[in-house]
């Protein structure tokens, strides 16, 4: 039969959520077009191992034409979408319009920075390979400063290195930083006092990865206070010039360097789209995933706002992401086929933070573990999922390198 006549699922999106969805209709009776403006999956939990130089930008991420290179139902085009017309069906695509049949939206998130436009214009973000490049050159450069600056007090403030946000990201961030500091940059720079640098991870609320168990939260913030991280509670971020940060309660730290990883909304595209909205612009569907008035229309991941089983809303984490696009493949089927879709249920694989190298939170199975333990089981999920087998060797070498001699060798300062 000709692929011409099949039904066309247009994917907007090549992150979990939408690589997923690809995968589970190879083979099916449809003509897939995945779109995305850039032409690589990207392995975003790590991201911050590109900013902190542990990792190169090419070992997290995969070039999307070689993930679906034998996939014969699918092609794939490079851009941005600019509209998305669900009465008539179809998306414009750089000036072009491209009709479809089932579109799923999986658009992803992007950061939200709460209204602070000095922060956006001079705070560090880990929200793809540009922005984490574009941190991991503003660190190595700090130290490159620091390293000939004769003025103390500018020395420390260059040394200084605040991350915002409790959540799972900054506390990685954290607790990686910290032991760049610790065991590879007192090498590379033997004539810096780096006793000099701290690391100062602010959080608003009184607890860290507050969605996680308090045994959790405690061993967190355990563990980085070990590793001289600076945790401070109840610390509200008033502002932000580049140069130094004041708090609400008033009190001021002196930095060049503010990573931001204190919260996320859903993409600008869900902005134009005529539905309903929940918090953080994310879109209500119903529990099989679907708009309400358009039923052929899809939208999973990050930008999904979906409330579980106990009224929460489900997280914005890839294992959520990925299994929504697993059922919207089974679902859109179903429906091909002439059958009613079924809904969405997580199933919770459980929690993983690392804090660093042997160190790191897990409850898995009910069970809650911290340390060595929760760092090897980490360390094993995120390289079985990292796409592409020779990512997967290059980023264990890498680790196993990294871990016997305390050493990384990415440490490159490059334009951006």
């Amino acid at each position: 039969m000709n692929i011409r006549k099949y039904p066309h699922v247009v994917i907007i999106g090549a992150g979990f959520a939408g690589l997923e969805t690809a995968r589970g209709l190879a083979n099916a009776p449809v003509r897939i077009t995945l779109i995305d403006k850039h032409n690589h999956h990207l392995f975003q939990p790590l991201l911050y191992q590109v900013a902190i130089a542990g990792l190169l930008p090419s070992q997290i991420a995969q070039p999307v034409r070689t993930i679906f290179r034998r996939q014969k139902n699918l092609a794939f085009q490079m851009g941005e979408v600019t509209e998305i017309n669900l009465g008539e069906k179809f998306v414009r695509l750089n000036g072009s319009v491209i009709a479809y049949d089932y579109l799923v939206i999986a658009a992803g998130a992007r950061t939200n920075f709460f209204g602070f436009e000095a922060l956006e214009k001079h705070g560090l973000q880990l929200k793809d390979l540009e922005t984490a490049v574009k941190t991991r050159n503003h660190l190595l450069s700090m130290f490159e400063q620091a390293s000939h600056e004769g003025d103390p007090e500018k020395r420390k403030t260059m040394l200084t290195f605040v991350i915002v946000g409790g959540g799972p990201t900054g506390v990685e961030t954290a607790g990686a930083l910290a032991e760049l500091i610790t065991h590879v940059m007192r090498k590379d720079y033997p004539r810096l006092n780096l006793k000099e640098a701290r690391v100062i991870l602010l959080e608003a609320g009184a607890n860290l990865i507050g969605a996680y168990p308090d045994e959790l939260r405690r061993a967190t913030l355990r563990l980085l206070q070990k590793k001289k991280v600076d945790v401070r509670l109840n610390s509200k971020m008033k502002d932000f010039n580049g140069q130094r940060i004041l708090l609400e309660d008033g009190s001021i730290i002196e930095t060049q360097t503010l990573i931001w990883t204190a919260g996320a909304k859903a993409a600008e595209l869900i902005d134009s789209l005529p539905v309903e909205k929940a918090g953080m612009g994310r879109v209500r569907v119903t529990p099989t995933m679907q708009l309400p008035l358009f039923p052929d229309a899809f939208v999973i991941g990050d930008a999904a706002f979906l409330v579980n089983g106990n009224g929460q809303p489900l997280p914005m984490l890839s294992t959520v992401a990925i299994q929504q696009g697993q059922v919207t493949a089974k679902n859109i089927r179903r429906m091909i086929a002439g059958k009613e879709p079924f809904p969405f249920h997580y199933k919770d694989p459980g929690l993983l933070a690392t804090i660093g190298r042997n160190a790191a939170v897990a409850r898995i199975f009910g069970i809650s573990f911290s340390g060595f333990i929760a760092w090897v089981i980490w360390v094993f999920l995120h390289i079985y999922r990292i796409i592409g087998f020779r990512n997967r060797l290059i980023v264990m070498f890498n680790w196993a390198w990294d871990y016997f001699f305390y050493d990384n060798q990415v440490r490159l300062i490059t334009k951006e």
